[in-house]
């Protein structure tokens, strides 16, 4: 299975398409396809599913369903690429920020650091800038605050500098590995402690890598642009730092429109689903409807 979704009947439901069967909805994070299934389980036969991904082998997956256009490209330009397709309004978009299964599961895509490999990192594989290209060629300082700001890693100062040292004594003075970059760090961490000091490192760079920050913050925007009176956007977070901008949009509304809160507190995956799926443990679901600002 290329992903298993996360919160999939709660964050389809949100978007209430029985009410809007034959309107636009778009999916900003194909993936496995798993939200977007559901989605065409629901539409119309007018209906109409937009469907995003930078990564091509995402795409591989898409359905043969007349009703779903395919975009290749980051969810940032979900705006330009709704007015090139000439759609007008979106009825609800859904956008599950989590990294895929398969892209971690996938050694050479250099995610995880439970593989020796390529520190890659890219989910757009036509970018140029890689892991190995932030671990090798930034100041001490600038890795400090990508791991303090994107990773919360305490002691954000010692590590960068742990990073900086080990890569002074390797040919080309790079750190080309997922292994190596563990090597740089194993006085931080010991058998209990590796999974989540090296997951909080890894996620830090993979932030910085895909520029995720920014990219989450211009498709909440662009979805207060793009999106009807009284259409909903279901956005399903991993880390406190998504979750927050997430909180903070939806709070604070924009020229263009403001969104009623319909999720006062976040949805939280089941005990029985993370039991089936470790993936979802961190999840949370926030959704809210467009109205018009007064």
């Amino acid at each position: 299975m290329y992903h298993k979704s996360v919160l999939l009947e709660e964050s389809v439901d949100a978007l209430n398409i029985e009410q809007r069967r034959d309107g636009v909805f778009v999916d900003a994070t194909f993936g496995g396809g798993g939200h977007s299934r559901e989605i065409l389980r629901r539409l119309g036969p007018k209906g109409r599913l937009i469907v995003f991904d930078q990564d091509g082998e995402a795409l591989e997956n898409i359905p043969e369903d007349g009703r779903i256009t395919p975009v290749r490209s980051n969810f940032r330009f979900l705006e330009n690429h709704i007015r090139y397709l000439k759609i007008g309004k979106a009825d609800g978009i859904i956008a599950d920020l989590g990294v895929s299964s398969h892209q971690f599961d996938t050694a050479e895509r250099g995610f995880s650091y439970r593989f020796d490999s390529p520190l890659d990192m890219r989910m757009n594989q036509n970018s140029t800038v890689t892991a190995a290209d932030v671990a090798s060629d930034y100041s001490k300082d600038q890795l400090e605050k990508i791991l303090r700001d994107f990773g919360e890693v305490e002691n954000s100062g010692k590590v960068a500098s742990a990073i900086c040292s080990f890569r002074e004594k390797l040919p080309g003075k790079r750190i080309e590995t997922t292994a190596q970059l563990s090597q740089a760090l194993e006085k931080f961490f010991n058998a209990q402690s590796e999974r989540k000091f090296l997951g909080k490192v890894f996620q830090a760079l993979r932030i910085e890598v895909n520029q995720e920050m920014r990219a989450l913050e211009d498709l909440l925007e662009g979805s207060s642009r793009v999106l009807s009176d009284g259409g909903r956007l279901s956005v399903i977070t991993y880390h406190s730092l998504e979750d927050r901008i997430v909180k903070n949009f939806f709070r604070s509304g924009k020229a263009e429109g403001k969104f009623e809160i319909l999720s006062k507190k976040p949805l939280l995956p089941s005990d029985e689903e993370i039991a089936s799926n470790g993936r979802a443990r961190s999840a949370k679901l926030r959704y809210g409807e467009r109205t018009v600002k007064a």
